[in-house]
């Protein structure tokens, strides 16, 4: 079990985790809308914001697919098994913990 200091430490660092991936949600949410057929843009310029587009799309869905295992995670905190490896059962290093709180395995088993 992990001493109380730190779990307010990674509470902290869980929510302000979430506020901060909440926000990134919201900018790739507004950058990915349609793009009107109307606005007056160049072929190579739609080409463009296209390809931007789906760039944004793709960073929209890793920002959520984050928020979702920090959202995870934060109701997870208070399990005897929290900052213990999903997959070898050690320990998770505070300092990993602290650094990535969605992860739920340790260095070795990630990679």
């Amino acid at each position: 079990m992990m001493h109380e200091k730190n779990m307010d430490e990674i509470k902290e660092k869980i929510l302000a985790e979430i506020e901060k991936t909440e926000k990134s949600v919201q900018e790739y949410r507004e950058i990915t809308k349609p793009i009107a057929p109307e606005n007056a843009i160049g072929r190579v310029s739609r080409m463009d914001a296209i390809n931007n587009k789906s760039i944004a799309e793709a960073a929209l869905r890793k920002a959520e697919e984050k928020l979702s295992k920090l959202k995870y995670v934060l109701r997870q905190i208070d399990q005897d098994d929290f900052g213990i490896c999903a997959k070898c059962k050690k320990p998770i290093p505070l300092g990993r913990i602290l650094l990535m709180p969605q992860s739920r395995h340790c260095v070795n088993c990630a990679s």
